[in-house]
């Protein structure tokens, strides 16, 4: 299940040194600047082991530069719409350039929470019951009688986030009805479809799953412990208001049991390479699937890099290693 140490392929040697990779980062979303973090971690990373590795943002003059000069692979380091859409991917696949991380299909589908949900509850996996409400039909229908009807059908505590984007933008708990309408303005905002999902109490963990070339395997799982109950994005981005465990305080049989779900979903979402699989344990140690990350976080707070450290490997070999394999695909 786990990944140790020993187990991480070298990724020394001409055949990776003499590898031109770019690592993409930044866009237009709302999460440039954590992209932009995530992107020079990266950076320095693979420098580290050696590669040859230059940074470029995704904006009018990538195109050409894949044309003129296409790197031996690319890193995705945008998070939001550009990097987990697929739309990226897809240029990048009719440029024939290989990517590390899903293809474009499987990135469209988990970025799509409701559709990312519907997979997973096909699977036998299990998620919080939700329903998602794009904006106009929240309009025509009358606001009021909407959130009356999820409330009776949902119940109370809910979670409002937008159905597309990361980052805990937009996202709101809600435990009372009348706090609902101004949570769903507020995801708005963000997003013209609004996600409301039932609201399970209980531990929040992010496991990390990664392909060195024997499989997808769990890395251990990271507790997060945001000081206000809510790990919005001040709480995954300020020093100081989250704490984490790695690895997460859980019960053997538990800590199994949620790497195995991670395993499922990330399998059942088509992944591939990495992704980040985001739940809550609930007091029966039952672990219930919130969302799937296909371009996770690596920031010097982000959850993957942490969970990395907790498995003994070295972030620089495991990044250059999946670009090695990404380059020979």
């Amino acid at each position: 299940m786990g990944v140790t140490a020993a187990e991480e392929p070298a990724v020394s040697g001409p055949e990776t040194t003499d590898l031109h990779v770019l690592v993409l980062a930044g866009g237009l979303s709302y999460e440039r600047d954590v992209s932009l973090r995530s992107g020079r971690r990266v950076l320095d990373a693979l420098r580290a082991v050696g590669m040859q590795a230059e940074l470029r943002d995704a904006d009018v003059a990538l195109l050409p530069a894949l044309i003129a000069d296409p790197p031996d692979a690319v890193v995705i380091a945008l998070h939001g719409a550009t990097g987990e859409d697929g739309s990226l991917r897809g240029v990048l696949d009719l440029c024939g350039v290989p990517y590390v991380g899903c293809d474009a299909r499987a990135s469209r589908l988990a970025w799509d929470k409701p559709s990312a949900k519907a997979v997973l509850r096909e699977a036998g996996i299990a998620t919080p019951d939700w329903v998602a409400l794009p904006h106009d039909r929240f309009s025509e229908l009358g606001a009021v009688a909407v959130l009356d009807r999820i409330v009776d059908r949902l119940g109370l505590p809910l979670m409002v986030k937008p159905a597309q984007g990361g980052s805990g933008l937009g996202a709101a708990v809600v435990r009372d009805a009348a706090s609902l309408p101004a949570a769903m303005v507020g995801c708005f905002a963000y997003d013209s479809t609004a996600l409301v999902e039932r609201y399970v109490p209980g531990m929040d963990v992010a496991v990390s799953v990664v392909d060195l070339g024997d499989g997808p395997q769990a890395l251990p799982a990271v507790e997060i412990v945001p000081r206000n109950g809510v790990y919005d994005y001040a709480a995954r981005y300020t020093a100081g208001r989250t704490t984490w465990h790695t690895p997460a305080r859980l019960e053997p049989p538990v800590a199994e049991s949620v790497a195995q779900v991670a395993l499922a979903a990330h399998t059942a979402l088509g992944l591939r390479d990495l992704s980040r699989v985001d739940l809550i344990v609930d007091s029966t140690g039952q672990p219930h699937v919130l969302e799937v990350n296909v371009s996770p976080g690596m920031t010097e707070t982000s959850l993957l890099p942490l969970a990395v450290q907790a498995a003994g490997l070295d972030f620089g070999g495991m990044i250059g290693n999946l670009v090695a394999r990404a380059a020979a695909r």
